[in-house]
C-alpha cells in the first residue's frame, strides 16, 4: 500500500508545497462462517436485517480468522477457531462506500446436540437455528446463498472457490457449475492455469490384500471414522511427492503393520464417485500369504490403528462397508481364478455395458 502522509500534511513537489492526496478507501473485510454440526446442518441467525450466516466486519488489527473467532465468541458464546478458508467473494460497492472482500471459513463440525447456542440477551441476534443446506438456501438472502453454495462445494471437493459478486469465476477451482465449466472449455475460454484449476480432481489410494494360510483376509481397525469399521492396510498416494500407487502401498503396509513386504501383482483398480465429490481411485495389490510368524510380527501405530484381525469371506459383510467389501470379494475371486487386473466401478466388475 502506498505510504501516504498523514491527513492535513503536505509533501514538497519541487519548490512548491501541495496538499497530499487523500488515502484511497480500502475494501471492507468481512469474515463469514459456515458453522456446521456433525449432521451436516448449518447455523443460520435471525437478525434485525433478516436471516444471515454468522460473522461480520473485521477490525483493522485483526486477521479474518481472528475477527470471525471474536464474533462467534461475542455473538454466540462459541469459543471455536475459524477453520479452513473455503471461498473469497469480492463485491463492488453499489453506493458511496468501500467495496467488500468476504472470507468464507468452515467452522466445526460442532458436536453437542441439535440446539444452537443461545445468543446473548439484548444483542442484535434474535435466534440461531440449525438448518439443512436446502432449508438454508430457502431462507437466506441471495448473496449469502451464493457464498454458502460455493463454500459447501469447496468443502466437498477439498478445494477453494473464487467469487465475484457471489458468482464463481472462470478458473475457480470449486463452485463453478459443471455444465458451465464444460461450456467454457468448449469455447476456449480458459487459459492454461484456469483450465488446470477447474478440471475435475480425483483422490487416489492404494491397498494391499493379505491372506493367511486359511484364506482369511487381513483387516485393520482405524482410530478415525465410524467405530467398528475395518479396512485393508493401505492409504493415500502422495502423488504431489511423485509417489506411485505401488510405492504408496509398500509404504503404508510398512507404516501400518511393520511388515516390509513389496506388493505383488495388481489385482484391481476401483473407480467410485459421489455427486459433488472428487472421484476416488483405489489400486488393490496382492500382498501374498502371511504365515504365523509374520502375523505375530505385526506392530500397529496406536495413534492410527486400534487393532488387526483376519476374517473369512463370509464374515466381511458385518465388518467392512459395502463398497470396500465388494472390492475385496472381487479381488479374492481374481486370486482364486488367476484373473485380473480387474476394472471395478464402485466395487463391481465393469462389464462394458
Amino acid at each position: 500500500m502506498p505510504d501516504h502522509p498523514p491527513s492535513g500534511k503536505a509533501r514538497a513537489y519541487g519548490d512548491a508545497a501541495r496538499p497530499a492526496p487523500a488515502a484511497p478507501a480500502a475494501p471492507l473485510v468481512v469474515a463469514t462462517g459456515i458453522v456446521m454440526d456433525t449432521r451436516g446442518r448449518v447455523l443460520v441467525l435471525t437478525t434485525a436485517q433478516g436471516p444471515a450466516l454468522p460473522g461480520g466486519a473485521v477490525t483493522g488489527a485483526e486477521t479474518p480468522e481472528e475477527g470471525l473467532a471474536r464474533l462467534l465468541r461475542e455473538e454466540l458464546g462459541l469459543a471455536v477457531p475459524a477453520g479452513r478458508l473455503l471461498a473469497v467473494d469480492s463485491c463492488r460497492s453499489g453506493a458511496p462506500g468501500p467495496s467488500l472482500v468476504v472470507h468464507v471459513h468452515l467452522v466445526g463440525p460442532l458436536a453437542g446436540g441439535p440446539a444452537a447456542p443461545d445468543p446473548p440477551v439484548g444483542g442484535e441476534i434474535a435466534g440461531a437455528h440449525w438448518l439443512t443446506p436446502d432449508e438454508a438456501y430457502g431462507r437466506l438472502p441471495a448473496a449469502a446463498v451464493h457464498r454458502l453454495r460455493a463454500g459447501l462445494a469447496a468443502l466437498h471437493a477439498g478445494s477453494f472457490a473464487h467469487l465475484a459478486q457471489g458468482v464463481p469465476q472462470p478458473g475457480s477451482p470449486a463452485g463453478l457449475d459443471p455444465a458451465r465449466r464444460v461450456e467454457l472449455e468448449h469455447a476456449g475460454a480458459f487459459d492454461a492455469a484456469g483450465h488446470r484449476a477447474t478440471r475435475p480432481k480425483a483422490v487416489t489410494a492404494a491397498s494391499v490384500l493379505f491372506t493367511d494360510r486359511a484364506g482369511r483376509v487381513l483387516l485393520v481397525r482405524p482410530a478415525y471414522g465410524k467405530p467398528g469399521r475395518w479396512i485393508l492396510p493401505g492409504g493415500g498416494v502422495d502423488s504431489d511427492l511423485g509417489e506411485t500407487p505401488r510405492a504408496a502401498a509398500a509404504r503404508e503396509v510398512r507404516e501400518e503393520t511393520g511388515l516390509d513386504r513389496s506388493p505383488g501383482r495388481l489385482l484391481a483398480v476401483n473407480w467410485a464417485h459421489r455427486q459433488g465429490r472428487p472421484a476416488r481411485i483405489r489400486f488393490l495389490y496382492d500382498g501374498g500369504v502371511l504365515g504365523p510368524a509374520e502375523l505375530d510380527a505385526i506392530r500397529l501405530p496406536p495413534s492410527e490403528l486400534l487393532g488387526w484381525r483376519t476374517a473369512a469371506r463370509g464374515e466381511l459383510r458385518g465388518l467392512v462397508k459395502p463398497l470396500l467389501r465388494r472390492q475385496i470379494e472381487a479381488c479374492l475371486t481374481a486370486l482364486a481364478q488367476g484373473t485380473g487386473p480387474l476394472e471395478l466401478h464402485a466395487g463391481r466388475p465393469y462389464g462394458g455395458t
